[in-house]
């Protein structure tokens, strides 16, 4: 049975990876602004992941009531990177063309999750 914790964990972890995704990568579609801007932007975004970021780990961590180890929800964030990214690309930068190789890395990522999550229940 999944937890609402775990739910709840997950929700705010992706939401803020929409965030980080923005922050880290949006200013590259603006040529005009100089790289101060672009940090200046980066940070303010990224502030609003943080403000996600943080109530999710502690939601989701074992030391708070919820299902996860540290460990695993790193590896669990990394994947709603790959998630959030991929869409991003596709949508937001359309010019940036993924390859067999990227989906293949996304796929070991993934692995990683599974062996991560089921490897904590043995």
């Amino acid at each position: 049975m999944i937890s609402m914790r775990l739910v709840a964990a997950l929700g705010l972890l992706t939401l803020s990876n929409v965030f980080m995704t923005f922050a880290w990568y949006y200013h590259l579609k603006i040529k005009s602004w100089p790289i101060w801007l672009a940090i200046l932007a980066s940070w303010g975004i990224a502030f609003f992941e943080y403000c996600l970021q943080v109530p999710a780990n502690r939601i989701g961590h074992i030391n708070y009531g919820g299902p996860l180890t540290v460990a695993q929800l790193k590896i669990v964030q990394e994947a709603l990177t790959l998630i959030v990214f991929t869409v991003f690309t596709l949508v937001v930068m359309p010019n940036e063309k993924l390859r067999w190789s990227d989906y293949t890395a996304f796929a070991l990522v993934f692995a990683a999750v599974a062996v991560s999550v089921l490897g904590r229940r043995a």
